[in-house]
């Protein structure tokens, strides 16, 4: 029986540190850029992640301007209202890692669905999917706003079966985020770690990935043999 695939977005599937170069446009310490983007993007889970703990929970946008202010007070970057403004925009239209698409035309040619399982809202996934050129290789966007919870509470992936009705064993989570892989994997379901980079750790939970990969062009290879 075929598996059924669902790709975490931001951070899998989207580069989070494609806004790089625009904030090196934005701050005044261009060399700050790359350090900003990370604790930004960190800021961002950690937010959704208090935000579930609390039961307060706000759209995924919601957290990654929070997390943006905070990271330019706490950098003391400066930015005007304009600025932050204008980078969550460029912060909807981040580029796609080029192992994406080769990967997903490979993995739907062999009959393989995939869809986009994210913290992000529907639309917003969508559009993002849209101006990265990665929407038509997708069957479908799953959303945790639909459920009103953030990874990695186990509900989330409990609707993701339900939304694609397949058997956990059937049901592969994928993702570049150890606290998703973890998540999904706690939840029974099958999982595979995109390290993106050579030096990235994996908690030390005794909870491990199905699969561990460079890149999804290697994964799909796999996943097909």
């Amino acid at each position: 029986m075929q598996p059924v695939i669902a790709f975490d977005v931001y951070g899998t599937l989207i580069d989070t540190q494609g806004v790089t170069v625009e904030l090196e446009r934005r701050l005044t310490k261009p060399e700050k850029a790359a350090e900003f983007a990370r604790r930004w993007r960190d800021k961002q889970l950690e937010y959704s992640f208090r935000h579930g703990l609390m039961g307060h929970y706000l759209p995924f946008s919601e957290c990654t301007r929070e997390a943006l202010v905070f990271t330019d007070r706490a950098l003391q970057a400066g930015l005007t209202d304009n600025d932050q403004d204008h980078l969550m925009a460029v912060y909807a239209e981040l580029p796609a890692f080029p192992d994406v698409v080769p990967a997903l035309v490979t993995l739907r040619e062999a009959g393989i669905r995939c869809v986009a399982f994210s913290n992000g809202t529907a639309d917003a996934v969508k559009t993002l999917l849209v101006r990265a050129g990665v929407d038509k290789h997708m069957d479908d966007v799953i959303s945790v706003d639909d459920i009103k919870r953030f990874k990695p509470d186990p509900a989330v992936y409990a609707y993701l079966r339900t939304r694609l009705e397949a058997r956990p064993e059937q049901t592969w989570l994928i993702s570049s985020n150890p606290f998703d892989v973890i998540g999904a994997t706690h939840a029974g379901l099958r999982s595979a770690w995109v390290r993106r980079s050579s030096d990235a750790p994996f908690d030390p939970w005794g909870i491990e990935p199905d699969m561990t990969v460079a890149d999804l062009e290697t994964l799909a290879e796999r996943l097909l043999r």
